[in-house]
């Protein structure tokens, strides 16, 4: 696929958004129609279809049987650390970022965006598809959908260049407020992999996140997709297991967390959390 054509990413994007909105609508084995017949659904060829489950596949959410068809993933086991202050501090990312714009447009929301914006169907969003550089080398792909309405006359120099979220506090009057980001691992496809300059199915980090203004209105959901071989994600957390004075400790609760021995915050000790985003010194 020529990954420079006009319009291929969004085109990819929509592909994705529609079998998204496909696997959300079913349960866990459930079978989604097959790639001839999704195809002629949406008008796209086969390398472009196959592009898109490619990448679900890989993202755990497909599973693909040979002479069976497709099927909607088992679901993920999700854990979620929250300071019971709800504050987290994110020093910026080491390196000098700058932004290339790949695809840049106004079009519908869409049901699987709209529903995530609390918008219509129909309602117009801001498209953006962004490859991020840092020191000039590629580091990640971006895809940012943005309530048209909330920012009339965005630029594409706004989008090259600078803090997003400076131009729409500045320029847009939005005040982002809070956000809620996923990470899980996965591996990019062909066309992914020509714009980050890494082999096909190399490893990934895959960032999806939803922010909201101080009002509670979603102002930005993302989704993107960082090399794994350059980037990696460092958490400081600060654990206080005992309660203050003259209180009592919580109860415990079942279950554990990623990477620490189960019984470690049984009692929903506070937890104080930084975090960075760590780029790597490529290999000379």
């Amino acid at each position: 696929m020529d990954t420079e054509a006009p319009g291929a990413v969004l085109k990819r994007e929509r592909v994705r958004e529609v079998i998204l909105e496909l696997i959300e609508s079913r349960g866990a084995g459930d079978p989604i129609p097959s790639e001839r017949s999704l195809c002629a659904q949406l008008g796209v060829s086969r390398p472009t279809l196959r592009a898109a489950v490619d990448e679900l596949v890989a993202s755990g959410l497909l599973v693909r049987e040979h002479g069976r068809g497709m099927f909607v993933a088992p679901a993920k086991i999700t854990q979620e650390l929250v300071s019971q202050q709800h504050t987290m501090s994110v020093p910026q990312a080491t390196g000098a970022w700058t932004s290339r714009l790949l695809e840049f447009t106004t079009v519908p929301a869409g049901a699987r965006v709209g529903r995530k914006l609390r918008l219509s169907p129909a309602a117009g969003i801001v498209y953006v598809a962004r490859l991020r550089l840092v020191d000039g080398a590629p580091m990640a792909i971006e895809h940012l959908h943005i309530p048209a309405a909330l920012v009339p006359g965005l630029t594409a120099e706004e989008l090259e260049g600078g803090d997003l979220y400076e131009h729409l506090r500045e320029r847009h009057a939005v005040r982002v407020h809070e956000a809620v980001q996923a990470i899980e691992p996965t591996v990019v496809t062909r066309a992914e992999a020509d714009l980050l300059d890494v082999p096909e199915l190399s490893p990934a980090l895959l960032f999806e996140r939803l922010t909201t203004d101080t009002d509670g209105r979603p102002v930005e959901y993302v989704h993107s997709l960082y090399r794994g071989d350059r980037y990696r994600i460092v958490s400081r957390l600060s654990l206080d297991p005992a309660p203050a004075a003259g209180a009592s400790a919580p109860p415990p609760r079942e279950g554990h967390h990623p990477g620490i021995p189960p019984g470690d915050f049984a009692h929903r000790d506070p937890i104080r959390s930084s975090t960075v985003g760590d780029v790597q010194e490529a290999d000379r």
